[in-house]
């Protein structure tokens, strides 16, 4: 075919051309519907003739532990909720018409040691719960035929990780037809090099498979497209692929005049693929990327595009409060929105592969990741049953198919998220060296270990695994990493330093990752000159983030945590750990507001109060006392100084920001009305402001939607709801019980009031408001008309949302 009309014939396709990455063949589509769910174990699920009738019906994602009863008798590593084994099965159609195409099924995630059944066959086995994995289906299709799909989730191991991992296919499920030859699984990788102003080079690699009982003789053409959809390069060249087998090409093609990918403006590109045998296009496919260069030096940090800048990043895990582990991509939207809103610049996956939605994501929006493979390798870890560091711990875990499924897991993660341009770093562990869990060494008989006292460890253990042995399977990780990614350092957040610089563990590393160690970073800088180092979990305290500002070889850190989680629970009551920038639901607390003084450069200012005497990080927006009453008054602001206003007056005097400890704060007595702080530049001049109210008694809700509202095809509709006094004002210190009500073709997900002490059922309608407000998911069925939301409580005027679904 003519270049220029196979060019014009693309063009053409452009709007049909599903951009999935991490399906990269044929013609996906999802199949999340119309799904039949049995928790526990049954013999014969898997067979075409098995009845299900009485089957819970469901849609995925699904994750059954969240809707599972909270109990003390659970574990608390997993926030007190069950797990067990479950079972799904649907039944697929496929048209004859598709007769001499492959099918394949593509799951995002199953937690966890799942297996997949077609037509009472199984396909395929994988343990890992945090793996996306394509299982070919082909042999055991029925063409024209209803076909069996059944899988089965085994999490009856429920204490098996240190926080909530949910259960279930709580990610999406992906039908592809394809070509017998057609695009490998992840075959194409694209990858900026030699970053200029001027010019970029982009290095492009197709693998092609080959399903057929006959070579393949190929045109592979590739177009790279800009973000106004206008294509800037093309390469067009033959291959053969051998009958059952594989073969790839590498290109490299030049980008004039880039624009480059940034925090600030992450301008993204698409690579369009088309596979082409005797002039007729057989597959197609696109693949997001982006134009950005990343420099890592010992002594200097970080650099992205050239410019030297400090990493802001927070630890994230993989659940939603209330959603579980089945996050739609909505919520995560809002929430890394929030982040950015924060100052935040950079995510870490804590400690495992995410889902697709949040690479898509922060490409789109403008975040870094450190995307993180395993936070156990060939031994387990302590899994708290009782409450975080309390009684006997638990050891279930992921690590009995570490040996077999280690490096092919983290090669798979590589291969899935490479092309996502956001991705600036890739992790082979998390704290896989704690002390004496599992490894030990002679190093810690000493007085100090890797900044934790002898006795949190109680020094050397010789009958613990040697740690020795980490050396050499974090230089295989590594290089399983390195086969299918050389562009991006390799990593890891080390917990005990002090022990694993007497092993080859750090030095197999590209860049040092310290937990909770700041008090190292000048030390081992001078000890190993050539480590390039950054902190990679850190706690809130001021003191950790300068020791960031105050060492130019340390690029940055990652907080612990981004946002509150399930899971790593207290003693019961406790759903999780608390020591977000964002609660379960999202909205940001008062340490959010602290680190957006610390990190934004949009002047801000924050107030909170409380009857204790040391500054805090942690005050709530409360102006609610006894007349009188002598009130901390505390301020988060970047700017230079802080005034004190109470109903227009000044009530405290203007001070200067505290360096020492980031708060400016004043003692006063409680009086009703109006408190506000005005943040004021080093001229006096005002650049920001932030007000409480005293309230009433709860008088009424409020109701309004927040983010962005979805059509009929399942959108999420998010809703705060606001407890108020007759004039409108929050009133924070309500705990009302709210019910929803739904009118319409939508079904409530959840009421989320990020409480976490709250134990009591969250499967209902009703709940508790934390703060005076609560958070409802709301998702659309897929109908069109009118959905009626109705928030009451007794006592309270009630509020209604009604929305329109077309």
């Amino acid at each position: 075919m003519n270049p220029r009309k196979l060019l014009l014939a693309a063009l053409a396709l452009i709007s049909f051309i599903p951009v999935i990455a991490q399906v990269s063949f044929g013609q996906p589509e999802k199949i999340n519907l119309n799904w039949k769910f049995h928790l526990g174990d049954v013999e014969n699920v898997q067979t075409a003739t098995f009845d299900d009738s009485r089957w819970q019906n469901i849609d995925l994602p699904h994750d059954w532990s969240i809707r599972g009863q909270l109990s003390p008798t659970l574990a608390s590593a997993t926030g007190y909720l069950p797990g067990g084994t479950g079972w799904y099965r649907k039944i697929l159609q496929v048209p004859v018409q598709k007769q001499g195409e492959k099918v394949y099924l593509y799951f995002e995630g199953i937690y966890n040691r799942s297996e997949v059944f077609v037509n009472g066959q199984s396909v395929g086995k994988r343990p890992n719960g945090y793996i996306s994995f394509v299982y070919d289906a082909t042999p055991y299709i029925k063409y024209g035929e209803d076909n069996v799909i059944a899988v089965k989730a085994d999490h009856s191991r429920s204490a098996d990780s240190r926080w909530y991992t949910g259960s279930g296919i709580y990610r999406n499920v992906w039908l592809v037809y394809a070509n017998p030859i057609h695009i490998a699984q992840w075959g194409i990788s694209v990858y900026p090099k030699n970053v200029t102003n001027k010019n970029v080079v982009m290095s492009v690699e197709v693998e092609l498979s080959n399903d057929s009982p006959q070579a393949g003789n190929l045109t592979v053409q590739n177009e790279i497209i800009s973000s106004e959809g206008k294509v800037i390069a093309t390469d067009s060249r033959k291959i053969n692929v051998p009958a059952g087998g594989n073969n790839k090409i590498n290109v490299d093609m030049k980008v004039s005049n880039p624009q480059l990918w940034s925090i600030d403006n992450p301008r993204l590109y698409k690579l369009r693929t088309t596979v082409l045998q005797n002039g007729k296009v057989i597959d197609r496919t696109e693949t997001v990327t982006g134009i950005r260069s990343l420099t890592f030096d010992p002594n200097k940090g970080f650099a992205l595009n050239g410019e030297w800048m400090k990493i802001k990043g927070v630890c994230i895990h993989h659940d939603a409060g209330v959603l579980g582990s089945a996050v739609p991509r909505e919520v995560w939207k809002r929430r890394l929105l929030t982040l950015k809103e924060i100052g935040c610049n950079a995510i870490r996956t804590s400690h495992n592969p995410q889902a697709p939605d949040l690479y898509d994501l922060c490409d789109e929006l403008g975040l870094l990741v450190m995307n993180e493979a395993y936070d156990e390798w060939e031994f387990p870890k302590r899994k708290w049953l009782e409450g975080w560091n309390v009684g006997t711990p638990g050891f279930q875990g992921n690590y009995d198919f570490f040996e077999e499924w280690g490096e092919k897991d983290l090669a798979d993660m590589v291969r899935r998220d490479r092309n996502h341009i956001s991705i600036f770093a890739w992790s082979i562990g998390n704290e896989v060296d704690y002390p004496n869990d599992p490894y030990s060494h002679p190093a810690l008989g000493g007085e100090k270990a890797g900044g934790f006292t002898q006795a949190t460890y109680g020094g050397y253990n010789p009958d613990a695994p040697d740690a020795m042995r980490l050396g050499g399977i974090a230089k295989r990780l590594v290089a399983a990493v390195k086969q299918y990614d050389t562009s991006r350092p390799v990593t890891a957040g080390l917990a005990g330093v002090a022990m694993s610089n007497e092993t080859e563990y750090p030095g197999s590393l590209d860049i040092a990752g310290y937990n909770y160690t700041e008090s190292r970073y000048r030390s081992d800088h001078e000890k190993y000159p050539d480590r390039v180092i950054f902190g990679s979990e850190n706690r809130h305290d001021l003191n950790a983030w300068k020791a960031v500002l105050d060492n130019d070889h340390i690029f940055g850190q990652f907080l612990w945590t981004g946002i509150d989680y399930l899971g790593e629970s207290g003693r019961w009551p406790s759903r999780g750990f608390y020591s977000g920038l964002l609660e379960f639901g999202g909205f940001i607390k008062p340490r959010g507001y602290f680190r957006q003084s610390l990190w934004s450069d949009v002047p801000m200012a924050y107030l909170g109060t409380y009857a204790e005497n040391a500054p805090s990080m942690d005050a709530w927006p409360v102006w609610n006392y006894e007349e009188g009453q002598p009130v901390r008054v505390v301020c988060y602001t970047n700017a230079a100084k802080a005034r004190l206003e109470l109903n227009g007056k000044v009530a405290g005097e203007t001070k200067d920001y505290d360096n020492r400890t980031g708060i400016i704060y004043w003692n006063i007595p409680y009086s009703p009305g109006k408190l506000e702080v005005i943040g004021l530049d080093k001229d006096n001049r005002e650049v920001s402001r932030y007000a409480v109210h005293s309230s009433g008694r709860p008088a009424a809700l409020t109701a309004r939607i927040i983010g962005e509202t979805s059509g009929k095809d399942r959108g999420l509709i998010q809703i705060t709801v606001q407890v108020v006094d007759e004039n409108g004002i929050p009133v924070i210190l309500s705990d009302e019980e709210i019910t929803c009500h739904i009118d319409g073709q939508a079904r409530l997900l959840g009421l989320e009031a990020s409480n976490n002490s709250d134990m009591t059922d969250y499967t209902d309608n009703r709940h508790r408001v934390f703060h005076g407000k609560i958070l409802a998911y709301v998702q659309a069925t897929g109908e069109t008309g009118k959905i009626k939301l109705r928030f009451t409580s007794p006592w309270l005027k009630p509020a209604g949302i009604t929305i329109d679904i077309e």
